[in-house]
């Protein structure tokens, strides 16, 4: 309980969850809904499983994990556990998939694909979310201010 919801009375936590929430969020909808030229869930599960091989389970939580994930890291729920997830997910997206087509997006479409500099700027404000948690404006700092159970620093 300590580690889910314990915060410091800052607001690094809010800026990274506001940046990583809204920079994530709409890769969440492209594969949830297929709004913003995305696939929708049937696509992106069919291109999870069949296009890239990973068990359809896979492919669910990584669906769940960008399209709610933003929304309960925005409102600082449970942020730290999420954190932790977002550095697996990107991490397992850089080997599988970007590393290949060097650091740089594909700015000018000369690459078969693109790179991860993006990659490791989301992998850097979860950490900074791991180490410092939520913050003073977030649901996980309301919880623990007001449970016995936690301690904030």
């Amino acid at each position: 309980m300590n580690w889910l919801f314990q915060s410091g009375d800052h607001a690094r936590g809010l800026i990274a969850r506001l940046t990583l929430g809204m920079v994530i969020l709409p890769h969440g909808l492209q594969l949830l809904f297929g709004w913003f030229g995305g696939y929708g869930f049937s696509g992106s599960m069919q291109y999870f499983t069949d296009t890239v091989g990973l068990p359809w389970i896979v492919g669910f939580l990584v669906i769940l994990l960008q399209s709610l994930g933003p929304l309960l890291l925005i409102a600082g729920a449970a942020a730290r556990p999420l954190a932790l997830a977002i550095i697996f997910l990107f991490s397992g997206m850089i080997v599988t998939a970007h590393l290949d087509y060097g650091f740089f997006m594909n700015w000018y479409g000369t690459q078969k694909g693109e790179g991860f500099e993006y990659h490791l700027l989301v992998i850097g404000l979860a950490v900074l979310l791991l180490v410092d948690g939520a913050g003073k404006y977030s649901i996980d700092y309301l919880l623990a201010k007001n449970s016995p159970l936690v301690r904030n620093v």
